[in-house]
């Protein structure tokens, strides 16, 4: 669950030159700029904000140093403090995305040292690779899919109307013009056909002619979409399976080479006939034709590059990885961890299916609550990798009722939304909103701070009622003042954490 309450915002649509609209691009922003795209999302926080900022922009400065200077600028990583659901991760991914960047977020305390059953560190790094050819993949396919789309238009068409042709085409119908005879004695005479009078060529041209008449027809009915539900006949390929195969993998997770894919790509591929309708047709061939068009081996070599210098991965959960010094048995999930992160943030290379990556230029951004370890539990070494550190505030009453009206993708503009779907109205009243924040502050007060997650909490238990009968009532109009809030949430109020009572 994200460390955000509104998360889910819609997606963004992409520009010609694969840029987010509506956003500056990265040679445009500047720190304040950065922070001021983040507010559109974020409530508060102002230290962290400020210092992402910094090392996002700092990032396109060290770009344009000289290029003897330029590798020897290592990123300032960063360390978050602050409970959960404050904005820590929402900062990060909204950086991520503003920058275009490959970003991947993994829990720390996933991790196990490396020669135990687990995941390996150097596995993230393998994850933020994936991620980033995904992401140069879709910007190729953003590039070509008009070509794309046309020539499936062709292919469609192609399926609907067979092409006539004499059987073996032009070559046919020369060999057909040049004809032998062979007597029952063995002799050989050839003989030349006549060619074809201008009737009957005329006949061919007027079938042409109407055959380009019904593939207009055709054309156009596809671009209506109105032919979805014919079938056509379509080819595609099917990889031999390998459920039956016995493969031994001795090491679990740790040998992350994606072998099962490996090997199926080295599998002989076959073709199967399937009858399918037009809309999964186009579907099939769109896939097929974007492979053709899209040049994979620039595509990985543009996503290295893009993981090597913009990549940014999230460490969620550092502190739960944090001490274990002087504890009995081995320490495979907290000071074992560690020693294995440092060389992947001091910067190592790291093998992966698409080749070497390189770490040296990836920005870490590490995150932790610190109720019980504190950032000085951490091995030396690696708080010397994480320079920066900020602490993220406790959200308060004022900053719920800020949290819900005032981020473009805020909880109260979603739920609108969704009751607008129904053909209904909702209205939240200034007085409503404020009763809405301070239970969400007040249950946090009582039991375990999560911070802006209450809100969803609160939020499902208010409007789980009106939008279950929502459908079935003539009601149109619905209003949520602070009298309706407290009628609606009194049992949550008033429930009492009784687990404190109990040894």
């Amino acid at each position: 669950m994200p460390d955000h309450p509104q998360d889910a915002e819609p997606t963004a649509a992409a520009s010609e030159d694969g840029r987010d609209e509506g956003l500056p691009w990265l040679d445009e922003l500047t720190p304040r700029q950065i922070v001021a795209e983040l507010d559109k999302y974020i409530v508060g926080q102002e230290a962290a904000k400020k210092a992402v900022a910094i090392a996002l922009r700092n990032r396109w400065r060290r770009q344009r140093v000289a290029e003897e200077l330029r590798e020897e600028i290592v990123p300032n990583n960063i360390i978050m403090i602050g409970p959960t659901g404050v904005g820590k991760t929402e900062i990060a991914r909204r950086l991520a995305r503003l920058a275009g960047a490959p970003f991947v977020k993994v829990e720390a305390s996933k991790f196990t040292e490396v020669g135990y059953v687990g995941r390996d560190v150097e596995s993230m790094v393998r994850d933020l690779v994936e991620v980033a050819v995904n992401l140069v993949r879709g910007e190729r396919e953003d590039e070509v899919q008009e070509q794309a789309e046309q020539r499936v238009e062709e292919r469609l068409l192609d399926l609907l109307i067979p092409p006539v042709e004499p059987a073996g085409g032009a070559d046919a119908r020369a060999a057909a013009a040049r004809a032998f005879i062979v007597s029952s004695a063995g002799g050989v005479q050839e003989r030349h056909e006549e060619p074809a009078s201008p009737a009957d060529e005329a006949e061919a041209q007027r079938l042409k002619e109407r055959r380009e008449r019904t593939r207009e027809k055709f054309r156009q009915l596809l671009r209506d979409h109105k032919l979805e539900e014919r079938e056509v006949e379509v080819e595609v390929q099917q990889s031999a399976p390998l459920e039956n195969m016995m493969i031994p993998l001795g090491g679990g997770e740790g040998m992350d080479f994606n072998l099962m894919e490996m090997l199926q790509d080295m599998m002989p591929k076959r073709t199967k006939r399937r009858q399918v309708t037009v809309a999964e047709a186009r579907r099939i061939l769109l896939q097929d034709e974007l492979d053709k068009l899209i040049n994979m081996d620039e595509v990985v070599d543009d996503a290295l590059d893009r993981a090597e210098q913009m990549g940014i991965v999230f460490l969620d959960e550092i502190d739960k990885i944090a001490g274990g010094e002087g504890a009995m048995g081995p320490d495979v999930s907290r000071g074992g961890v560690q020693r294995d992160l440092l060389p992947i943030v001091e910067g190592s290379t790291v093998q992966t299916k698409y080749g070497i990556v390189h770490t040296d230029h990836m920005l870490f951004i590490a995150a932790g609550a610190f109720h019980v370890a504190k950032p000085s539990d951490l091995i030396p070494e690696l708080q010397g990798r994480f320079p920066i550190r900020v602490e993220l505030k406790s959200l308060t009453e004022a900053d719920f009722v800020r949290i819900l009206t005032e981020p473009k993708n805020a909880l109260l503009r979603q739920y609108q939304a969704l009751v607008a779907a129904e053909g209904a109205t909702l209205e939240f009243t200034q007085d409503g909103v404020a009763a809405i924040a301070r239970t969400a502050a007040s249950v946090n007060d009582r039991m375990e701070n999560i911070g802006a997650r209450r809100l969803h909490t609160v939020l499902t238990n208010l409007l789980d009622d009106l939008l279950f009968d929502l459908p079935d009532t003539a009601e149109r109009q619905v209003t949520i003042d602070a009298a309706t809030v407290h009628d609606r949430l009194k049992a949550v109020v008033e429930d009492e954490d009784l687990r404190r009572y109990i040894l």
